[in-house]
């Protein structure tokens, strides 16, 4: 009787416990599709977020007529690379303007959506990218060259279709200039704010043999402090101080951080800006009645170095390692 009993309360426990073991089982299994279903969902966003197909035409604000133009996208990258990089530079440097190109133009429009109204991006190379079209871009070089340039530009655009720069799934801000003087600069130094972890300072082999990038501006003692009192109301300068102009700090690419001139401490980013020197690196000397500016390079220096890219692509180098060198840690990917 007594084992009878034993018996009877073990199949009673096990009629109670099958049931709540397989809803627990099944409670368990549901959250994990709920939690994957969830992560899938987010993939999915992701993912077209990511389709910058939508951007196969694009609206340019013609900034000299106020007017907009609507383009497909590579045609209109035709007429940026047309105007940004000489057509004489080497076929994997055009390659890799017409990636930066594309990738700039992308980054702008997803960021800048209200910038230009209803356009996506403008023809003014000081606050876009510069733009020429095809009629204007031939009429300016010799007609012996103008099948031949315009070939290499076509060439460029067409044998990267499609392809843009991430960094972390992310479109990059691409960044370019004419001449880094040797070394590219850090978005920081120009800009201020935070770092880009894409755009660090690189060396930039061979661009001596660019030598039309290098310049001087010559300023009368009274020209430099008239130039910088439009801008400074307080600046006073005593010539007689044989201290009166010294370079104080430089950045890590050996620009001009800081400049003492007169009273004033000064970026090198506001001295060429007030004195229109073509980039920050320079050497100032005073020479009887003038201030001479020996100035390396032309441009902001932030990211891809043209003249770079073509000393890159002379040395035998592809577009794809030309990006990679002026872009930390990207991707090449299709858009």
């Amino acid at each position: 009787m007594k084992r009878f009993a034993i018996i009877l309360i073990i199949f009673i426990f096990i009629i109670f416990a099958i049931p709540i073991v397989f809803t627990k089982t099944s409670a368990v299994n549901t959250n994990e599709t709920d939690e994957n279903t969830i992560e899938n969902k987010i993939e999915q966003v992701e993912l077209q977020d990511y389709n910058y197909k939508q951007y196969d035409t694009i609206k340019l604000l013609h900034k000299d007529t106020n007017t907009i133009e609507e383009l497909p996208l590579d045609e209109y990258l035709l007429g940026v690379v047309s105007a940004e990089m000489p057509a004489t530079f080497e076929q994997e440097a055009l390659n890799a303007q017409a990636v930066v190109a594309r990738t700039y133009t992308i980054y702008s429009i997803v960021h800048n959506q209200n910038k230009h109204g209803e356009a996506d991006i403008c023809d003014d190379s000081t606050c876009c990218q510069a733009w020429i079209s095809k009629e204007d871009r031939m009429a300016r070089w010799e007609e012996n060259v103008r099948e031949e340039n315009w070939n290499k530009i076509t060439l460029a655009v067409n044998n990267t279709a499609g392809k843009i720069i991430t960094y972390n799934g992310e479109v990059i801000d691409a960044f370019f200039h004419s001449n880094s003087g040797g070394a590219t600069e850090a978005p920081v130094n120009v800009w201020g704010g935070t770092n880009y972890p894409y755009l660090q300072s690189v060396e930039t082999a061979g661009e001596d043999a660019y030598s039309q990038y290098s310049s001087e501006t010559i300023l009368s003692k009274e020209e430099l402090k008239n130039k910088i009192l439009q801008k400074h109301s307080d600046f006073v300068i005593d010539y007689n101080d044989s201290n009166c102009i010294s370079i104080l700090e430089y950045t890590e690419s050996g620009r001009v951080k800081t400049i003492k001139i007169g009273n004033l401490n000064l970026s090198g980013v506001e001295v060429r800006t007030l004195l229109g020197l073509r980039s920050a690196n320079f050497s100032v000397s005073i020479e009887g009645d003038n201030i001479k500016f020996s100035v390396k390079g032309y441009g902001h220096g932030v990211g891809m170095s043209q003249t770079g890219a073509d000393s890159m692509a002379k040395s035998g180098s592809n577009y794809q390692d030309i990006i990679k060198h002026f872009y930390t840690g990207v991707e090449i990917v299709d858009m």
